[in-house]
């Protein structure tokens, strides 16, 4: 029996053909498109299956492990995303049964699970977060996306939303800031966290962003290492990717406050999420 495993966001859908071995992934036939998830039922669904056909290729046999972002009632497969636009045509419709009759298999061979889940169990399995019993995934970009692993067990920690210094964390971690702070401190005018990499911005300014979003990732995670007695953190999504100029002052805080720990920046990037999705049909211990 074939996994194929699928990382589906609001505006973007991949898959590929997944293979897992003694802590080992690989992976096949991989496919991405970008959705329209403002459309019909019916238009979102195709579009998904077809990408997810593609990757199956030949394959009529196969089982589809599905990486989703929240609020979904996951193990139903069925949509409670709602007030955001996106997908909102499929809201609390069974998205499992819907897929499930475009690719012509039983709902029984489709599996979802949360996004942020689904990465940090992908990484814990044969990533950046192998070495570590109990950790804390964070996906950077856009959103803030969090996920918890004590032992066995990992659980979105929805703390996207957890109160933070005036506000919320992903006031402060995510590519809303970057622009506000860009803004407001500075006034220039940037997309997101990249165009401070770019060799015709002011690096001193870009310094000082960086430094100041490292010092709240610091300030963010710390009560929650305490708290989970953690080991380490898994960092993920798109500025994760920029950890270079802002990493070693969110670890000299750490190291300030006492709990100095390995933060390790993804090594599967968006195939994690894949691998996460897989693995509730393969018995293994993360």
């Amino acid at each position: 029996m074939e996994l194929i495993g699928v990382d589906i966001g609001g505006s973007h859908i991949s898959a590929a053909k997944v293979t897992l071995r003694g802590r080992v992934a690989s992976f096949n036939c991989f496919e991405e498109a970008d959705v329209d998830t403002f459309g019909d039922q019916e238009s979102i669904i195709s579009a998904w299956a077809e990408v997810i056909r593609k990757a199956a290729g030949e394959s009529v046999n196969y089982k589809v492990g599905i990486a989703m972002p929240g609020p979904y009632d996951y193990e139903n497969g069925i949509s409670l995303i709602k007030d955001q636009g996106k997908m909102a045509s499929l809201y609390q419709l069974s998205v499992k049964d819907l897929l499930a009759e475009s690719l012509g298999l039983p709902s029984s061979h489709l599996a979802f699970t949360n996004d942020a889940e689904a990465f940090l169990v992908g990484e814990s399995y044969a990533g950046a977060g192998k070495e570590f019993q109990n950790s804390v995934g964070i996906t950077l970009g856009t959103g803030l996306g969090s996920a918890i692993k004590v032992h066995e067990v990992v659980k979105d920690a929805k703390l996207w939303t957890a109160p933070f210094r005036d506000g919320i964390a992903e006031d402060y971690l995510g590519t809303v800031w970057f622009k506000k702070y860009a803004l407001e401190q500075f006034g220039v005018e940037i997309s997101g966290a990249k165009d401070l990499l770019s060799s015709d911005f002011d690096s001193e300014v870009a310094i000082k962003v960086f430094e100041t979003f490292g010092r709240a990732l610091g300030e963010f995670l710390f009560p929650y290492l305490i708290r989970l007695h953690s080991e380490g953190v898994v960092l993920g999504g798109k500025i994760s990717l920029a950890g270079a100029h802002y990493l070693p002052t969110t670890r000299a805080y750490l190291e300030t406050m006492g709990y100095p720990v390995p933060i390790n920046i993804s090594a599967l990037g968006e195939r994690a999420a894949l691998i996460g999705a897989c693995l509730p049909f393969v018995e293994s211990d993360l």
